[in-house]
């Protein structure tokens, strides 16, 4: 059985090179080309492929939307990203939303191939060249925020975003409907558990542990 396919970015010219690259690929079969997110959701649900290649900049709803509906719908399909750019957010958030590959479009097209089937076999294609910070930056977080959550409560971190964003006790107070001195209150407790003396060392510790 062919690996089956669906392929989403919004330039023909970019699905015509696509779908000419997987044509010489006897083991992979194209059943879809879409032009937009909706494009994509419905070529996904009729056709159950077994890889989406998407691309994350898309019209009516972007590829980040078009993973989140695939996620809150269980959909089976692994989805290979292919894109121009890298934004480091962007691939962070892609792949907490089940992406299971990245590719940049200016990379070799057989390494797309080489993904795609890797992807269908159920492992994940990170290629570390182009996005390892990425990847790295997101790791850290993660066990960084794990850290934090066994020292510190939600509300807590919270605060600790706030505050390291530059927000002023006040404002904070007013965003979270607290009274200042309530912040101010957490402010102590926090200072205390991490053993920091002030706004610019929690400020630092925020950034090592990747919350901010």
């Amino acid at each position: 059985m062919p690996i089956t396919v669906v392929l989403a970015d919004d330039h023909p010219i970019i699905l015509d090179g696509l779908e000419q690259l997987f044509r010489r690929e006897e083991e992979i079969a194209v059943v879809a080309r879409c032009r937009d997110g909706e494009e994509t959701l419905q070529a996904v649900r009729r056709h159950r492929p077994d890889v989406l290649i998407l691309d994350l900049r898309m019209p009516v709803k972007d590829g980040l939307e078009v993973l989140r509906e695939m996620g809150k719908e269980k959909l089976p399909t692994r989805t290979v990203i292919l894109t121009a750019g890298l934004d480091e957010d962007e691939v962070l958030e892609a792949t907490r939303l089940g992406a299971r590959g990245v590719v940049l479009k200016e990379m070799a097209p057989q390494l797309l191939v080489q993904a795609v089937r890797k992807v269908a076999a159920g492992e994940q294609w990170l290629e570390k060249r182009s996005f390892g910070k990425a990847l790295e930056k997101m790791l850290r977080r993660e066990a960084g925020a794990r850290q934090v959550a066994g020292v510190l409560t939600p509300r807590e971190i919270e605060i600790v975003r706030m505050v390291a964003s530059g927000l002023r006790n006040q404002v904070i107070a007013d965003k979270l409907h607290l009274s200042e001195g309530t912040v101010k209150s957490h402010l102590h407790n926090i200072y205390e558990r991490l053993e920091v003396d002030g706004r610019v060392a929690l400020t630092l510790y925020a950034r090592d542990k990747g919350l901010i």
